[in-house]
């Protein structure tokens, strides 16, 4: 697991905000402006969120979203919700809906 990345979504949780992927992604070294490092990330937050479902905690990775502007602005990936739906939480419908209950566990659970 990319040990910076974790510690930093951790942080970003009990502040009980948000990051984007391109304020994330270069602390892997990696460039959102490029797919293959946008797959790059995809990984890590995947397997981060992977993760703390094993240890019964929310889904960490729903604290990194799209920039504002455009349809996707402020809500993760789609890779999110793929994640989601393989370890059987989300089950298809309303994203946004889910994403909020989501986020809102998060910052729930790490809630300083």
């Amino acid at each position: 697991m990319h040990q910076q990345i974790y510690e930093e979504l951790k942080r970003v949780a009990k502040e009980q905000r948000t990051i984007t992927y391109g304020e994330i992604a270069p602390l892997a070294g990696l460039d959102m402006g490029r797919a293959e490092d946008r797959n790059s990330i995809a990984e890590i937050l995947d397997e981060i969120s992977r993760h703390e479902h094993e240890q019964g905690r929310p889904l960490l990775s729903a604290v990194v979203v799209h920039a504002q502007g455009g349809d996707s602005g402020g809500v993760p990936g789609t890779g999110f919700f793929t994640m989601a739906k393989s370890v059987g939480l989300y089950r298809g419908g309303d994203r946004v809906t889910f994403f909020a209950l989501e986020l809102g566990r998060v910052h729930k659970a790490w809630k300083s």
